[in-house]
């Protein structure tokens, strides 16, 4: 067996049913620091946290990191000294996802050549250059709460290099030679990396590692690995040269470290870890390297939704690079998502990035662009477009409560014109902005930023350590950005396409009747049901429905390039749903393409599951004529293909081809499932022997038997290609 097989054969034997500490090592590092400023506590918080947790190594590591150091095992915890705890951190509070936590990607590349040594010094140097500033006093506090972090980070790397060496120990006495030289190997490696920077491959990825593992005992939720085969290459490349390191030795020290991403499932928990490989490099020219297929291969081999791998495909890209993207993705994995160099540095740089930020932008979450280490975490939230065109025909009033949500645009007797009734749509659109942005406000804004203080992520920010200032709070060169979730655009564009077909071109029912025909949820109304079903779609290169596609990406883009997240930053829009077309959805009534009442909205940017009657060459026809630049958060196409197609080189040819071209029209993104939808049914009658059938949800890969019933049938309708 191999080390990755060991290695998951431990995993699964981890406890079961034992609660979380992390509030109680916190609430240590409070209790004896009550009267300092919340700045300081935290920061002794966080040095609790990071020096008093379990350094748990599995006896097949190759390197150290484990999140089981948050469970109650190795503590004898009573139930009332953790409700205490966790009072006490309730009080002090943190931030959340809506108030910049976390889905950051982190500095790593100047991480890696600093370490932990050279931080800790340019937070020495910063004291020294901000000293005469006038808030100087609130920046020395910042400072050396950074510094107090960091130090602490020191610590537990030391800490994990003592437990290595310790079951090195054991592997001694049970005579296991192969394990006692990975576990030394990580020993010396970590008791190094305490102060030191470092300098081969082994050495830069064990630090990434626990950098990333620090901030999970945080408690942060998809914090990106970044553009891992960029920032860990010279090291790769370096070690290569010399003779120390070979591919197959990365390879096993890739799947061993990124095999531990999806740990957290057996602990009751997830996460999502965006990785992006390929790209170009900051002038321009194409950055695919050995690194690039190392990790395909590595995340292939480890066969779990965590690592949620992003391509960035460019022009002139190698063919063999897409091509082993796509035998990867034809696993069933449906990863990695291919995203579009072109579309996605030009959305970036209208919002005044410099251009060689840009170009080594990176995703956190599912698909959202990011630039790492550069701007404050990211956020985002559902913008709910369907729902507008219910209030638009029933004056601002929900057809399933009968509560008044939006503007009084007028009765819908009186659209005699599509005109009319598209303008009545774009108010209540624009209401509904007003009323989204008020509610982000309100969330985002709500907290201190400097009592707030994030000081070991700011260390991983620029220019936090040099501003002596948090990364919510000035310290990051960019400012924060938001996005908007823009939802359901083939609803709608069907909608307004069977709306503009049935009742003002074919004028076969007024617009009351259609009106009073959806509030009643189509009920008596089967035969305009059918005709509505029957209008232009979107997905089928009908310019009929996909001029309104054109304009919904246009409208949603107006509607929020007008607003500023708190410190100035734009308010991105995305057409991404991940899962939330299925809740919102139940929040709509009907809509004119046919939809019933409460039953899922079309996902993401794709066509309504199964109206993309007539192939792939019409889907990315329909998909390239918005323009996807104005999209700066990102797309998610989510389309589905015969196992067949990836499996036999002529059809995976094709398909490559297919996704060359869609990419040179304009596409953003594109993501693809390969398991055929006789499987998927057979999974969800048979859950028990399917239990590692891994499927592409949206922006996201997922175990497909654990998801909820919703989803897997959202899932199963997609339509499916040949």
């Amino acid at each position: 067996m191999s080390n990755l097989d060991h290695l998951k054969a431990e995993m699964r034997l981890a406890p079961q049913n034992q609660k979380k500490v992390a509030n109680y090592l916190k609430y240590l590092g409070y209790a004896d620091h009550f009267d300092a400023p919340s700045p300081m506590a935290r920061a002794y918080a966080v040095k609790s946290l990071f020096y008093g947790h379990e350094k748990f190594i599995y006896d097949s590591d190759l390197t150290a990191g484990s999140v089981r150091g948050l469970l109650s095992g190795s503590f004898n915890v009573s139930d009332e000294l953790l409700k205490r705890a966790d009072k006490v951190c309730r009080s002090y509070g943190s931030n959340g996802f809506i108030t910049n936590a976390d889905h950051f990607a982190p500095d790593y590349e100047t991480f890696l050549q600093d370490g932990v040594g050279g931080t800790l010094a340019k937070i020495q140097q910063s004291l020294t250059d901000l000293a005469h500033d006038a808030d100087f006093e609130d920046k020395a506090m910042f400072l050396r709460a950074a510094e107090i972090s960091m130090q602490a980070f020191g610590r537990m790397v030391a800490q994990y290099g003592e437990a290595a060496q310790k079951a090195a120990q054991k592997a001694v006495q049970k005579a296991d030679d192969r394990q006692k030289e990975n576990l030394t190997k990580i020993a010396e490696i970590c008791k190094k990396l305490e102060r030191e920077k470092p300098e081969s491959f082994h050495e830069a990825l064990q630090l990434v590692w626990l950098a990333h593992t620090a901030f999970l005992y945080e408690e942060r939720y998809a914090m990106a690995l970044g553009r891992l085969d960029q920032y860990l290459y010279p090291f790769y490349q370096r070690d290569f040269k010399k003779g120390c390191l070979t591919r197959e030795r990365a390879l096993e020290l890739m799947e061993c470290t990124l095999y531990k991403i999806g740990e957290r499932r057996y602990f009751g928990g997830d996460d999502v870890v965006n990785i992006a490989i390929g790209g170009v490099n900051p002038d321009g020219s194409g950055a695919v390297n050995d690194l690039s297929f190392i990790i395909l291969e590595a995340v292939k081999n480890c066969n779990i939704p965590g690592p949620n791998l992003s391509a960035r495909i460019y022009d002139g890209v190698p063919d063999e690079f897409l091509d082993r993207c796509l035998q990867v993705i034809g696993t069933g994995l449906g990863y990695p998502a291919l995203m579009n160099d072109e579309v996605n540095i030009a959305a970036l740089r209208r919002h005044g990035y410099r251009l060689e930020d840009c170009r080594n932008y990176c995703m956190v979450g599912c698909i959202e662009n990011f630039i790492p280490g550069k701007q404050p975490p990211w956020s985002d939230g559902r913008y709910n477009v369907p729902k507008y065109i219910e209030l638009a025909l029933n004056n601002g009033r929900c057809m399933q409560t009968g509560v008044q949500m939006g503007p009084d645009t007028g009765d819908a007797q009186n659209f005699t014109t599509m005109d009319l009734f598209l303008a009545a749509f774009e108010k209540q659109m624009e209401v509904g902005s007003s009323e989204y942005m008020m509610f982000f406000r309100n969330e985002n804004e709500r907290y201190n930023r400097r009592q707030y203080t994030q000081p070991f992520l700011s260390c991983f920010c620029q220019d936090c350590i040099a501003r002596g200032r948090d990364i919510n709070d000035g310290g990051a060169l960019y400012p924060s950005v938001h996005g908007a979730g823009c939802m359901g655009i083939a609803t709608v564009a069907d909608s307004l396409a069977a709306v503009e077909e049935v009742v003002y071109k074919k004028k076969s029912v007024s617009i009351e009747t259609l009106k009073q025909a959806l509030a009643a949820d189509f009920i008596g109304d089967e035969h305009l049901r059918q005709e509505l079903l029957r209008a232009p779609k979107y997905g089928n290169n009908k310019d009929e429905a996909d001029k309104y596609a054109v304009w919904y990406v246009c409208y949603t883009n107006k509607l929020f390039s007008k607003y500023r997240t708190h410190d100035g930053g734009a308010i991105y829009t995305a057409i991404a749903s991940n899962t939330s077309n299925i809740p919102a959805g139940k929040e709509v009534a009907a809509t004119p393409d046919g939809r019933h009442a409460g039953e899922p909205l079309s996902d993401a940017a794709s066509p309504m599951r199964g109206m993309d009657k007539d192939g792939p060459t019409s889907v990315i026809n329909s998909m390239t004529k918005p323009d996807y630049t104005l999209v700066a958060c990102g797309t998610v196409l989510n389309q589905k293909f015969e196992p067949s197609m990836f499996t036999s080189d002529a059809k995976r040819a094709k398909l490559l081809a297919l996704v060359k071209t869609y990419f040179q029209k304009g596409g953003q993104e594109i993501q693809i499932n390969a398991v055929s939808r006789e499987v998927l049914f057979a999974a969800m009658e048979n859950p028990q022997e399917y239990e590692n059938l891994v499927v592409r949800v949206s922006g996201f890969s997922a175990t497909y038997v654990h998801l909820d019933k919703s989803i897997q049938q959202d899932i199963l309708e997609r339509t499916e290609h040949g």
